[in-house]
């Protein structure tokens, strides 16, 4: 089985046979993880964390529904959750000289290149969708999509700041960049040569999951 385009599986319910079938092929990519997720539960939003398969799924409650703190996941009422966001981990190699940090708790996700499906955009002939590859960095990001949304981080001392962020809302897409590229005063500078470091997925504005 192909890695599904990863819009394609917003919207739908935690055993939906599309959400059960990706996690499967991700367990196929890694043998030895769990394909038991490590659940937080909140009244407005659950989260399946899958800590060896660099992935974290979002669930957000509808038809009411309000899940207690620190429910297990065979107390949640599936038919009441509907996937809302997508958190892909990179681990992006260390430079010479880099500065170390702290682990994430956050394997690397198994898929080597996967692709974005992105929204039209009207006097824009931008392709239809972007590959993403382990090493795609910053410019690569903005050389497709165009300039972000909205964007952040990178501010402060080296040793202190968060990485860089964008995103581009109309695509549902954000983008965390890793390395000492990505922090600093000068991250802004250098961040087009960041590798990505997280990829969140989630519901455009548009409706076009």
């Amino acid at each position: 089985m192909a890695a599904p385009d990863l819009k394609q599986l917003l919207g739908n319910r935690p055993s939906s046979e599309v959400i059960v079938a990706y996690i499967s092929h991700l367990g196929f990519l890694v043998p030895d993880a769990s394909a038991s997720p490590e659940v937080k539960s909140y009244p407005d939003a659950i989260y399946f964390n899958y800590f060896p398969l660099g992935l974290s799924l979002l669930f957000k409650p509808v038809n009411g529904y309000k899940p207690k703190t620190g429910m297990k996941r065979e107390d949640l009422k599936d038919v009441d959750l509907v996937l809302d966001g997508i958190d892909i981990y990179n681990v992006p190699p260390p430079k010479p000289g880099a500065t170390s940090r702290h682990k994430s708790a956050y394997s690397l996700y198994p898929v080597e290149d996967f692709t974005i499906r992105l929204v039209a955009i009207p006097d824009n002939a931008r392709p239809a969708t972007m590959e993403v590859k382990r090493t795609t960095t910053g410019k690569d990001f903005v050389s497709v999509l165009g300039e972000p949304d909205r964007k952040g981080g990178g501010a402060g001392p080296s040793s202190g700041s968060i990485g860089i962020w964008c995103e581009w809302s109309k695509d549902g897409v954000m983008v965390e960049f890793g390395g000492d590229e990505s922090r600093g005063p000068q991250a802004w500078e250098k961040g087009k040569d960041a590798v990505w470091k997280v990829i969140s997925i989630f519901s455009s504005p548009s409706g076009d999951a």
